[in-house]
């Protein structure tokens, strides 16, 4: 082999340097420019490349960075989640049944908290000189058997259902993310276990176990109930979300994160969730619904809510049997009980529609496009 002027050659010629299966400075299958080194990939002035171009001093990552800015995907922006965050806005506010069930469910969480306080009696007062009385200027919902105020009841009621469907909602819906998306990212004998609890739970009868389990909670007041309602409905909305986990966790931006030293507790809680904040908040208010008219169901049957405590279930009960003698008693916790049901029904579809990434665009065409003629 011939060395070049004062330097030495190693599988081909170098003047003054050292070459290694090529010529320039170090170059690692690829070339570097100025003092550069290049990694499956051409870096710029003192840059270095990975699997793509990086600008002057910058690091690109399957993507272009500006100057002296990291590339990751694609090309980041200012203001990215900004634009997001105002096109769900705007879409939520042009879409009729979020504006018709947000007014709703706002009626209905206004009348649970100042209800009670707006009336002059309490869900306990008994009016002895009004019995199964009609709405009046005095009571506005008119009064029970036994002269209670037919208003206060239910707001109190009404608060208290609301109370149950919340938690409930945010118990089920979090533990069912956390369990589903353990179980897709990690698999193996993880997987295995968590969807084993999930099925064994599934096999069992819902409302049989409450009715068993319920008697035996009764001195630790709703917070139980609440509880073993979240503690039951949680494994579907959990095997969703393990089979989407599934699926999310081969995409490139996965992908990329884990290759990149990310831990998988932050991959999940950065880059797998909100892909799934559209079905999520969905799964969400139907629990709630759902939360809502199972304690409906168990204080109708006595199972639920306790005496002398209300709720809208147990006003249901206690006026089914007088619901066309006395239409107040039972008319108005039941239409309140339906129009809860309603609001977040609405509501839980505009969220869809809303918060899916899929069918979020920007407001209007892009600068500079023209239009056809047809």
């Amino acid at each position: 082999m011939r060395a070049g002027r004062g330097g030495r050659g190693m599988l081909g010629r170098g003047q003054g340097r050292r070459g290694m299966l090529g010529r320039g400075g170090r170059g690692g299958l690829g070339r570097g420019r100025r003092g550069g080194r290049g990694g499956l990939g051409q870096g710029g002035q003192g840059g270095r490349g990975m699997l793509g171009q990086g600008g002057q001093g910058g690091r690109g990552m399957l993507g272009q960075g500006g100057q002296g800015g990291r590339g990751m995907l694609g090309q980041g922006r200012r203001g990215g989640l900004g634009r997001r965050g105002r096109a769900v806005l705007g879409r939520l506010a042009r879409h009729p049944g979020a504006l018709c069930g947000l007014a709703l469910l706002l009626a209905l969480v206004v009348l649970a908290a100042l209800g009670p306080y707006a009336c002059r009696w309490s869900y306990t007062d008994v009016d002895y000189t009004a019995l199964r009385q009609p709405p009046d200027a005095r009571h506005w919902m008119g009064t029970n058997r036994i002269g209670q105020d037919v208003f206060a009841q239910v707001a109190h009621g009404l608060r208290k259902s609301l109370l149950i469907g919340a938690l409930v909602a945010a118990v089920a819906t979090g533990l069912a993310a956390a369990v589903g998306a353990c179980a897709g990212y990690f698999g193996g004998w993880t997987d295995r276990l968590l969807m084993l609890v999930a099925d064994l739970l599934l096999v069992l009868p819902g409302f049989l176990v409450l009715v068993v389990l319920a008697p035996r909670l009764r001195r630790w007041g709703w917070l139980a109930l609440a509880g073993l309602l979240a503690l039951l409905g949680w494994m579907v909305t959990a095997r969703a979300v393990r089979g989407m986990t599934r699926s999310l966790k081969e995409r490139q931006f996965v992908v990329v994160a884990r290759l990149t030293g990310v831990g998988p507790v932050r991959i999940i809680w950065r880059h797998v969730l909100p892909h799934l904040a559209s079905f999520l908040v969905t799964d969400a208010t139907v629990t709630v619904a759902g939360a809502v008219v199972s304690e409906a169901g168990l204080s109708y049957f006595g199972f639920g809510v306790q005496p002398p405590d209300v709720s809208l279930g147990t006003l249901i009960a206690d006026a089914s049997d007088v619901a066309l003698v006395y239409p107040w008693m039972f008319f108005f916790p039941a239409g309140l009980l339906v129009a809860f049901v309603l609001a977040v029904g609405l509501l839980g579809n505009a969220l869809r529609d809303a918060l899916d990434p899929t069918t979020v665009r920007p407001a209007g065409p892009p600068r500079g496009a023209v239009s056809g003629l047809a």
